[in-house]
């Protein structure tokens, strides 16, 4: 599968999909090992693949996770630097659930490696409260406030990363 990721000298565009996984009142976030900063967990579409699929191969490969996708929230334009390099991102957030709680821990962090062409990063997965969504750095930054009044309407943002 081709992920729809391309590089030119100069520039990085990106289309990605994540999952919002809400449980219990904690949210599933994702970091890389050696960061502070967390995101939504999801990947890259792939050409020929739906958002759905691509959301649904994605918890199954990172973490070993079975989901539903129940709905669009949100549709994120993002610029912010990808190494040295400007990277523009499509990235449109998806409500998601578990269909096997079972499945990942629920109480707890865990890791997981993701793998991209031929680079890899250790992923730890964290529950977080989201009563305190606003003492953590969260990527995009604006969709701390999204959460805090989170709706089941769709909302549109652009985020740009200086």
């Amino acid at each position: 599968m081709t992920d729809i990721l391309f590089k030119t000298e100069d520039y990085i565009f990106s289309y990605r999909v994540a999952g919002i996984l809400i449980h219990n009142g904690k949210i599933l976030l994702q970091r890389p090992i050696n960061d502070t900063g967390y995101s939504f967990p999801g990947g890259h579409v792939s050409f020929g693949e739906t958002n759905e699929q691509t959301l649904i191969r994605e918890f199954l490969e990172e973490i070993n996770a079975d989901i539903t996708v129940n709905g669009l929230r949100w549709v994120g334009e993002n610029f912010f630097p990808w190494g040295d390099k400007p990277c523009h991102q499509i990235c449109l957030f998806f409500d998601v659930s578990l269909k096997d709680e079972s499945q990942i821990p629920l109480d707890r962090s865990f890791f997981a490696i993701d793998e991209w062409g031929n680079e890899q990063a250790k992923l730890e997965f964290s529950w977080i409260s989201l009563d305190k969504i606003a003492e953590i750095e969260l990527y995009p930054l604006n969709t701390k406030k999204l959460l805090q009044a989170y709706s089941s309407e769709i909302k549109h943002f652009i985020y740009k990363q200086h």
